[in-house]
């Protein structure tokens, strides 16, 4: 890809060229503020620079004295515009400069699909909504999908399960979540597949009150069979009190964990976002070092429901990795076996809690219908849903 030669470039291109080295510089030209919210990131973030739109009208000699100009550059503001007019300024100064189509909202909205899994009689994809560090599953065995933990765009799930000419059966959440609205629901009412969620998370938290949705009771020790593969419901309480992960056996011996927000690879899920820290803590320990133990197999291939960093994804981009292996290199689990130990250092490692969070419960129970618009500023910036110690 030879972005010189480009003056507009596309999400999924700036997220291709982002997986090698490159000479790239970002010029965000987004407000301070909004900048310092939410910037793009990826496996080799380019270097970015952050000059406001309205400087160029304003102070056009200082801000172009900002720009370095032997280097290709990519424009980026919150929607495309705005971008695409400082991108035609800089082509004009003779300073090669492509426009991100869509800006920030299209890298948003950037889903990428990778292989788990591809056998005869299995296969499993993980789906990554990569701005915001959001995972989400879909799983076929004999014609039949499930999805777990779908995100709020539902066309590309409807749209790969038509590539993939397989019918949805199965639609589960592993929580309630606040950091973006499930698709779930929706999904649901579409293809008439049943959505599981615990009742422990049909209530909001702060508002408690019931949801007001159509849903199936999940429980512990539930079980489901999607083809070859069979699906264990084994609830993990902490991050929320309905959290659960999903162990999936096939038939060669081989495990899957779906760990939702309780297992990560880096770090593990904060319990304070439905508001009571000091008492959901104690539930992440006795979830982590009693449940997780005594019930996941400890070669159980971990695939969690976000990521704070990219560089916790392997080679192949997926993020995922056997539970030994995250007993040993997970540094927040591999030094806090003792309760209490653990209960302190959570407490003390808390990020804040964006406000916006609440809505979103409000919204994935049914209590709140927002509109695109809404829904769009709702889910700007990454997850906060692990420790801070993730995002250091």
């Amino acid at each position: 890809m030879d972005i010189t030669q480009m003056e507009q470039i596309t999400p999924i291109q700036l997220y291709e060229l982002m997986l090698k080295n490159h000479n790239v510089l970002m010029l965000d030209v987004r407000n301070e503020d909004e900048y310092e919210a939410w910037k793009i990131e990826g496996k080799f973030t380019p270097d970015t620079v952050n000059i406001p739109y309205f400087e160029f009208f304003e102070n056009e000699d200082e801000a172009f004295s900002r720009v370095e100009r032997d280097r290709p550059i990519v424009v980026v503001c919150a929607k495309g515009g705005a971008s695409d007019f400082v991108a035609l300024r800089l082509g004009e100064e003779g300073i090669k400069a492509a426009n991100l189509s869509e800006g920030m909202i299209g890298w948003g909205n950037l889903y990428i699909h990778r292989v788990i899994v591809q056998t005869p009689e299995f296969e499993i994809y993980q789906i990554d909504r990569t701005a915001r560090g959001c995972l989400s599953y879909v799983l076929i065995s004999d014609g039949k999908a499930a999805i777990i933990d779908p995100l709020r765009h539902t066309e590309k799930y409807t749209d790969f399960l038509e590539l993939k000419e397989a019918s949805l059966a199965l639609i589960l959440d592993t929580h309630g979540h606040a950091d973006h609205i499930s698709g779930a629901p929706a999904l649901s009412e579409l293809t008439g597949a049943p959505y599981y969620l615990h009742p422990y998370d049909g209530i909001h938290p702060f508002d408690l009150l019931p949801a007001k949705l159509v849903y199936r009771m999940l429980h512990d020790g539930m079980k489901f069979s999607l083809g070859d593969l069979l699906i264990e419901t084994v609830h993990v309480p902490g991050h929320t009190l309905g959290q659960v992960n999903f162990l999936v056996k096939a038939p060669s011996g081989r495990s899957f964990v779906f760990t939702g927000d309780n297992l990560f690879i880096q770090s593990f899920g904060r319990p304070d976002l439905g508001g009571q820290g000091q008492s959901w803590a104690p539930l992440v320990y006795n979830t982590i070092f009693n449940t997780v133990v005594e019930r996941i197999p400890s070669d159980a291939l971990v695939l969690p429901g976000h990521f704070a960093k990219h560089d916790e994804a392997n080679e192949d981009g997926t993020y995922s990795k056997p539970l030994s292996a995250l007993w040993k290199e997970n540094e927040d689990l591999s030094r806090l076996n003792e309760k209490e130990t653990f209960i302190n250092f959570v407490l003390a490692h808390l990020p804040d809690m964006p406000e916006q969070y609440i809505q979103i419960k409000r919204i994935n129970a049914g209590l709140a219908a927002p509109d695109e618009d809404e829904a769009s500023e709702l889910e700007l910036g990454k997850n906060i849903c692990a420790l801070s110690t993730a995002y250091e």
